[in-house]
């Protein structure tokens, strides 16, 4: 579909991302959804054809990443750059935050000339997505009594509860592979926890994998064994989620059955959420020797599921033994990282390179989720752009 098509499109969603955080996909309107994807392939399409779509010529996009990052980082900062913003870090370490500063101070004294938050906080059961909002009320204060000029919009760049960015660049890699968002109604997606040799990992993207592809009548199965549930809540939003769009949602403590048939699997360990509460518990009070014993005795359970693989054998269990292969990276790959993992070393080599494609779609979602805030008529801005003509390069 060529560029007009697709903005002449975006004139019939109606939409509430207008000055509005991005912070849980199941918070947003099926038509705010699909205004990012759209917006998001538009982007791409103008940058691939040479367009800038350069909308500021000065401001801050602040990121503020409290765990590890690589993909999210780089995809936020290209975002913004995109878009004609440049990129500051927010480490705590450097600022004042290690010295006692309050939320409420920092989030004002890095925002007047800032457009843009990005946050990670995924480390704290419970804490992430209420810090992201504790920083948004701090933002709403400052800008009605006059201290901020604008409200910076607040993008979730992962917290402990969902990971929007990377679900909807998997919608949009689907969406894609598929041909449309109707397509995908139907169709079988196996979200299954795989084994790895680390205990930590966050339950956001199984979160917004079953919170998301619910939504738009897909058949979605979560697999785990059994004890590594995630947040009960959430299970059920994807079980309404599923019951509203016509589409199907399951649980089961079988991977073998639930790649039979499957059109697309997603193998990705996390902890489960009982160690998450326990963890969180244990690091706010910073007990070191606990959180050792933790260590320990979740990665000894762990070690129970190694069969919990996704090999060559279980692959030709999929439809026509040709699924598509998902994963967020970076991956756990047996031989290749590690010496027992989540994914097949051959198996994942086969499909390598669609990986990268679908994380090549985060920038494109962040640099959406950033218009949609800033500006109330994508549409009209984006054919602004289209009509100036400029070039980025040359």
């Amino acid at each position: 579909m060529m560029i007009k098509e697709i903005i002449e499109q975006l004139n019939a969603f109606k939409t509430n991302l207008f000055g509005k955080d991005f912070l849980l996909t199941w918070e947003k309107s099926e038509d705010d959804l699909k205004m990012i994807l759209d917006v998001a392939q538009v982007l791409k399409q103008m940058r691939d054809d040479n367009i800038s779509p350069k909308l500021f010529n000065s401001g801050l996009a602040v990121s503020n990443f409290r765990d590890k990052s690589t993909r999210t980082r780089f995809s936020f900062a290209s975002a913004a750059n995109l878009l004609g913003l440049e990129v500051q870090d927010l480490d705590e370490e450097k600022s004042q935050i290690a010295h006692g500063e309050t939320v409420r101070e920092t989030a004002n004294m890095i925002s007047f000339l800032t457009d843009f938050i990005g946050i990670r906080d995924d480390l704290f059961l419970g804490e992430g997505n209420k810090y992201m909002r504790e920083v948004g009320e701090a933002l709403d204060d400052g800008f009605a009594e006059g201290v901020l000029p604008h409200r910076p919009g607040i993008v979730n760049l992962q917290c402990d509860m969902d990971h929007p960015t990377q679900s909807l660049s998997d919608l949009l890699h689907l969406k894609n592979t598929y041909g449309s968002l109707e397509n995908l109604k139907g169709k079988k997606i196996v979200m299954s926890w795989a084994y790895s040799p680390s205990y930590g990992k966050p339950l956001s993207v199984p979160q917004g994998i079953i919170g998301l592809m619910t939504r738009f009548g897909m058949d979605v199965t979560l697999a785990h064994p059994e004890g590594y549930d995630l947040i009960p809540e959430i299970v059920d939003i994807a079980k309404q989620n599923a019951m509203k769009s016509g589409g199907e949602f399951r649980v089961t403590n079988d991977m073998d059955s639930a790649f039979v048939d499957a059109d697309i699997v997603y193998p990705k360990s996390w902890a489960p959420y009982h160690i998450m509460e326990e963890r969180t518990k244990l690091l706010q009070s910073g007990d070191k020797t606990g959180l050792d014993e933790l260590e320990i005795r979740a990665l000894s359970e762990n070690a129970k599921h190694k069969d919990w693989e996704c090999d060559d054998e279980k692959m030709k269990l999929t439809k026509e033994g040709n699924a598509l292969y998902m994963h967020c990276l970076p991956a756990d790959i047996t031989g290749v990282s590690c010496k027992r993992g989540e994914v097949e070393a051959d198996v994942f080599e086969k499909y390598r390179i669609r990986t990268y494609l679908e994380a090549g779609y985060k920038p494109y979602v962040i640099a959406a989720m950033m218009l949609a805030n800033r500006f109330e008529n994508p549409a009209e801005v984006l054919n602004r752009i289209l009509d100036r003509g400029e070039k980025r390069v040359g």
